[in-house]
């Protein structure tokens, strides 16, 4: 009985892209392990569900104009802000307000439309998903002062 080598090939091909895949992804709980013990324990985690009031902040425009402040992000300055007025497209993409040099982000990740007073937040399809407070965005979502945003490994904070 003599062994295919194109089959054996294929056979150590399928293990090194499965045992690729299960490091990857390994890799990737161990960061949002990390990510998650090091969140504050300010007001705005103190509701498990991660969710606010519907009429919590909606009264926060007279503070002032809505900005994203980046925590932490690849090719982005910490502290800078970027002016919400008009919203903004968040992505990997030559046509993104604010590009994310960010391999987790898609062309077209996530857009922050102003609607009135309040600014929304929306995943695009994304590939990898928006988190919203530390939790998947699932679906159009308003936006409140302290709210944080994550794209991959970018970090934002809504503020007015």
């Amino acid at each position: 009985m003599a062994l295919d080598p194109v089959a054996v090939a294929l056979k150590f091909g399928f293990l090194a892209v499965l045992y690729l895949f299960l490091f990857w992804m390994a890799r990737s709980a161990l960061k949002d392990l990390r990510r998650g013990t090091a969140e504050p324990a300010g007001p705005a985690y103190e509701d498990a569900t991660g969710m606010h009031r519907a009429t919590a902040g909606l009264n926060d425009a007279a503070a002032g104009s809505p900005k994203l402040r980046v925590a932490n992000a690849a090719g982005l300055r910490a502290g800078s802000a970027y002016d919400l007025s008009e919203g903004a497209m968040l992505g990997r993409g030559d046509s993104a307000d604010i590009r994310l040099e960010d391999t987790f982000a898609s062309s077209a990740h996530a857009r922050l439309v102003a609607q009135g007073d309040v600014i929304v937040l929306e995943d695009l399809g994304s590939t990898n998903g928006t988190y919203l407070n530390g939790e998947p965005l699932r679906g159009p979502q308003p936006l409140h002062v302290g709210d944080s945003i994550r794209i991959g490994d970018s970090e934002f904070t809504f503020e007015r």
